[in-house]
């Protein structure tokens, strides 16, 4: 995808980023939310990356329109956590399979390299083999699966976690 370009995310992105998420949220178990978000709440996680450091976010852009992202956020809350982020990446569903997330991930893990992170995680919510494929690209390694930990479309899920060191 050579005519995509990977640049920081500005808050114009969110209307973009709100529809990919919301296509997650309504057909797959890839995110745990169950209701689609509003731009509103989007907006309110955007507000994480307005100081760059460890909490990041990247866009992949295509004729002018936002057709995924990366981002890194907060892993937990208490203090001692701060040098550990959490990673992800979204895609439009018509842009999977190209190397997109690639392209994403590693402009966030150069970005990152030079912050003050020490641990990245990921969660994937099983199955899901293209995630952990693009996850071991990038030297993550499996360190548990939580079972049945979330439930949606009627069904309990698993969620494997996956672990780097930055």
């Amino acid at each position: 995808m050579s005519d995509t370009g990977i640049r920081r995310a500005t808050d114009g992105d969110l209307p973009a980023l709100l529809h990919i998420y919301n296509h997650y949220v309504a057909t797959t178990p890839i995110t745990f939310d169950v209701e689609p978000r509003t731009l509103d709440q989007r907006r309110d996680w955007f507000t994480q990356f307005a100081a760059g450091g460890r909490h990041q976010c990247f866009v992949a852009v295509a004729d002018g329109e936002a057709i995924g992202w990366s981002s890194s956020g907060r892993f937990k809350e208490r203090a001692a956590y701060d040098t550990s982020v959490e990673a992800s990446v979204y895609l439009a569903p018509a842009h999977h399979g190209k190397g997109l997330g690639h392209r994403l991930y590693s402009t966030l893990f150069a970005a990152l390299a030079t912050e003050d992170v020490h641990r990245v995680y990921g969660g994937i919510t099983l199955p899901n083999a293209a995630s952990i494929g693009l996850h071991k690209v990038f030297g993550f390694k499996h360190i548990g699966t939580q079972h049945e930990v979330g439930r949606k479309f009627g069904k309990f899920w698993d969620v494997a976690l996956y672990e780097r060191a930055l």
